[in-house]
């Protein structure tokens, strides 16, 4: 289950995008509407649903969500952007990978 999150997620939630993959959640985060989408198999499943809800493309990043030790994994097929000079699945940019990771503690963090 993918759910877009916009407010502290409930344990409940956790808990629902844990069950497709187990031990860590994948995630597409927003980092200008600071919000994010989780669950299901792939990162671009996450990344439509915030784009259905209006996020915009350059905005949003590919992340993991480990909630075990509370860490966050910067890698992801959507995150290969030369036009935004990313060539790499991971998350180069140190800025945008402070963002997603305040972002995804503040939404995800703690449970």
């Amino acid at each position: 289950m993918i759910y877009l999150i916009q407010e502290r997620a409930t344990k409940e939630q956790i808990e629902e995008m844990l069950e497709t993959l187990g031990s860590y959640i994948k995630l597409a985060v927003d980092i200008e509407l600071l919000i994010l989408a989780g669950g299901g198999e792939y990162h671009a499943d996450c990344e439509a649903v915030l784009l259905e809800n209006g996020s915009k493309q350059v905005d949003i990043w590919g992340a993991d969500w480990y909630p075990l030790t509370q860490e966050v994994g910067y890698e992801s097929l959507i995150n290969i952007r030369p036009r935004q000079n990313n060539r790499s699945m991971e998350i180069q940019d140190p800025v945008i990978r402070e963002r997603v990771a305040q972002i995804v503690q503040q939404l995800l963090g703690g449970l």
